[in-house]
């Protein structure tokens, strides 16, 4: 039996009148009539009585009725599933991570799967862990990347996926005491291993331009300083990893990125000891993934997995 008699029909019950519906449905009252007919006819029973106000529902309309309902709320259903099998083609997928994430990890994902499915659209926030964390679980992100520890409410509810362990490394200004002599060779700057080495206490005093309070980066470059008995003097403080660099470049201080804003054989390691994150894929684990965003964490699982050039 064809979707739109069924449409039509309890359009009018909703209605009670069939010029209504009409109207309702963008339909002349006419072809409304015939397509009613026709349903009777098919069923073997009147299921609408004409008056004087309009129309009513006979005994046989009124359990038609019921089963109509159904059979268009599981038709509806039908159709919805379908849609998400060729989310592929014409779907959306809302991400969020930090300013890492965002400026680094996602860019080539994005590219390579905007070249195999140029349907797809992607919303991207740019956000802390915490915040991104807390999207996820109310649904208004569909993934999010990450530092662990995923310190929110109902945590529980996230499935993590591993995706990489990043390194913070430190940048000075240009001609700075700590700065590294270059790699010796193309091997060398290939190796993902920063050049030089730096302590703690050689950077007790200098002016620190950091990452925001309250920022998983932050936190964890403010309790390894900590650690080794050292208060940083911060003189500025930054989201963006680019505007941090720049600010670094033009002399204002020095400060701690991810090994993925440096070029290869760029950044300087903490000698006392390796300042590094794990950076995780989150996602609800109540809720089964579209299409659209299982392609997404396949292609930044093969990306983020390959060895690193850096």
């Amino acid at each position: 039996m064809e979707l739109t008699p069924l449409r039509y029909f309890v359009a009018i019950a909703k209605a009670g009148h069939l010029t209504r519906a009409a109207g309702t449905l963008g339909v002349t009252q006419p072809a409304l009539s015939a397509a009613v007919q026709r349903l009777e006819a098919e069923v073997g029973a009147d299921l609408l009585l004409r008056t004087g106000r309009g129309v009513e529902l006979t005994e046989a309309g009124r359990a038609f009725l019921m089963h109509a309902e159904e059979t268009l709320r599981a038709a509806d259903a039908t159709i919805r599933a379908v849609r998400e099998v060729m989310g592929l083609e014409r779907g959306s997928i809302r991400i969020g991570g930090g300013a890492t994430a965002v400026a680094y990890l996602l860019p080539p994902v994005v590219s390579a799967l905007r070249k195999k499915h140029q349907g797809l659209r992607f919303f991207v926030r740019e956000a802390g862990s915490t915040d991104v964390a807390r999207a996820v679980l109310t649904g208004e992100l569909d993934l999010g990347i990450v530092t662990l520890p995923v310190a929110v409410p109902d945590a529980e509810g996230l499935v993590r996926v591993p995706l990489v362990e990043d390194e913070l490394r430190l940048i000075v200004p240009p001609g700075h005491p700590l700065a590294p002599k270059p790699a010796r060779s193309t091997a060398t700057r290939k190796r993902n291993a920063a050049v030089g080495e730096f302590r703690w206490k050689d950077i007790a005093s200098e002016p620190f331009v950091a990452f925001e309070a309250g920022t998983a980066v932050r936190s964890i470059v403010d309790r390894a300083a900590a650690g080794a008995g050292v208060t940083l003097n911060v003189v500025m403080e930054l989201r963006s990893i680019e505007s941090i660099k720049s600010m670094v470049g033009a002399g204002i201080g020095v400060a701690l990125v991810s090994r993925f804003a440096l070029e290869a054989g760029e950044g300087i390691a903490c000698r006392d000891g390796k300042l590094s994150r794990s950076l995780v894929l989150i996602k609800r684990r109540d809720r089964a993934a579209s299409p659209a965003a299982e392609a997404f964490e396949k292609e930044l699982l093969t990306r983020v997995g390959r060895p690193l050039r850096r």
